[in-house]
């Protein structure tokens, strides 16, 4: 089990490269970056052209609110609600997803589509 995860792992971290080389988040466009761990999500919104992080969000902030228990998927989904308010106060509605590797599906999925119904756009 331990070696089938070095090879993805390693997988997940030569398609981020791949990635990384097409995308690019300015001050006016930044970039959604997602970190999936085994409990936690965490997205950020970096400008890359300064190299600063704009705003951070993760399900760690979500959980601090929330009374009842709820799954990664609906957290995730509450992570992404968070970000696009967070951006939105700061006056940012476009941005450029990146998903770090990770599939499409899931918890990335839920977080970019909670991110779009609070009114974020890419």
């Amino acid at each position: 089990m331990r070696a089938k995860s070095k090879i993805l792992q390693k997988r997940r971290i030569r398609i981020k490269k791949r990635i990384r080389k097409k995308m690019t988040g300015t001050a006016e466009k930044p970039r959604v970056v997602v970190y999936r761990g085994i409990k936690n999500i965490i997205a950020q919104l970096n400008d890359d052209t300064s190299s600063t992080t704009i705003i951070s969000v993760d399900s760690r902030m979500v959980l601090k609110d929330v009374k009842e228990h709820k799954t990664k998927t609906e957290i995730s989904r509450e992570v992404g609600k968070l970000l696009a308010k967070k951006s939105l106060e700061k006056n940012i509605k476009n941005v450029v997803f990146d998903r770090s590797g990770y599939r499409y599906k899931g918890r990335v999925k839920a977080l970019a589509d909670g991110a779009r119904e609070a009114g974020l756009e890419f």
